[in-house]
């Protein structure tokens, strides 16, 4: 996983003797970290917000960064197979992926 500038991220803060120095919303105790723990767990920003006591807008910002963030560090490659082939295996993938298979369907 990339690592984040936090320190361009307005919403948050990083104190030395707060937390160890980790990452957390301004002006609390509560880890950025765990907004992504909880999302990864089924968690909705809306309970985030209420189980966390933080505001909506902060946890948008910082979701809002992090997007940012790690698409502006996507490399982009080009694709080195031929058209035919790349549309087969993109297809493939897909199939085995996202649609159910049965034994007569393989």
């Amino acid at each position: 996983m990339a690592t984040l500038d936090w320190s361009q991220c307005h919403a948050v803060e990083s104190a030395p003797g707060r937390l160890s120095g980790a990452w957390v919303f301004r002006g609390t105790r509560m880890p950025v970290s765990a907004v992504f723990e909880n999302l990864e767990a089924g968690g909705t920003v809306d309970e985030i917000v209420d189980w966390f006591h933080i505001s909506k807008e902060q946890v948008i910002e910082v979701l809002e960064f992090a997007a940012r963030s790690l698409a502006a560090s996507v490399p982009v490659e080009p694709v080195q197979a031929s058209a035919p082939d790349a549309r087969f295996s993109l297809t493939t993938a897909y199939r085995r992926r996202y649609l159910p298979t049965s034994p007569a369907t393989r």
